[in-house]
C-alpha cells in the first residue's frame, strides 16, 4: 500500500499575502507630478505685438551655455529672484518697470497690481538642473511677494491663510510667467 504524502495547508499563506499586499499598497505613496503651472505665450501675430508694452515684460533667457541673461544682461543664479522682484513689484514706479493698474481685491480694496509678464526662453541644450533652478527662483520671487502682501494686510505668511484669502492675494501678485517654447541657439551662434 502507498503512502499518502500529507499536504501543506496553503489558505493561510494566501491571507497572509493577501494582508501585506494591502499593507503595501495603502501605506506607500504614489508620486503623482504635478508639474509647473505656466502660461503659454499667445500667437505673435501684428495686433497681439502692437499690445505687448515692453516695460512689461522681463524677458530671461537661457542659452545653450547655461548662462542666465535678463533683457540681455548676464547674471548669475542667486541675481535672478532679486531682479524678478524689484520688475514684479516696481516699488518706486520706475518708468522702465512695469505698469500697476489699481485694482479692487475683495478682502485688500484697492492695490495697485503689476501688469508685468516674465518671458521665459531657454535653449534645447540648457541643462535639466539650470532649468529648474531658474524656475525655482522665479517661483520664490512671487511666493516672496506674495508673502509680503500676505503679512501686510492679513498679518500671517500667504501659506498659513485660508482659500479665499490666499486668492486674494493671488490677484494682487499674480504669477505671470509665460514660457516659450525651447530654442536651439547652439547653432545661430547666439
Amino acid at each position: 500500500m502507498a503512502r499518502k504524502t500529507p499536504g501543506i495547508n496553503t489558505g493561510s499563506m494566501a491571507d497572509i499575502s493577501f494582508l501585506l499586499l494591502t499593507f503595501f499598497l495603502l501605506t506607500s505613496s504614489i508620486n503623482t507630478e504635478q508639474g509647473i503651472p505656466r502660461r503659454l505665450p499667445p500667437h505673435a501675430t501684428e495686433e497681439v505685438k502692437e499690445q505687448i508694452n515692453e516695460r512689461n515684460v522681463l524677458n530671461v533667457v537661457v542659452n545653450f551655455k547655461n548662462e542666465i541673461s535678463v533683457n540681455s544682461q548676464i547674471v548669475f543664479i542667486n541675481q535672478l529672484k532679486d531682479k524678478a522682484k524689484e520688475f514684479i513689484e516696481n516699488p518706486y514706479d520706475d518708468p522702465n518697470l512695469p505698469v500697476k493698474e489699481t485694482k479692487s481685491i475683495d478682502y485688500i480694496g484697492d492695490y495697485r497690481v503689476s501688469q508685468g509678464v516674465i518671458s521665459l526662453k531657454n535653449d534645447q541644450s540648457t541643462s535639466y538642473d539650470v532649468y529648474i533652478q531658474v524656475q525655482n527662483e522665479l517661483e520664490k520671487a512671487v511666493n516672496e511677494l506674495r508673502d509680503k502682501v500676505s503679512l501686510q494686510y492679513f498679518g500671517k505668511k500667504y501659506e498659513l491663510l485660508d482659500t479665499a484669502l490666499q486668492s486674494a492675494v493671488k490677484k494682487a501678485v499674480p504669477m505671470q510667467i509665460s514660457e516659450a517654447k525651447p530654442m536651439d541657439w547652439s547653432n545661430t551662434g547666439e
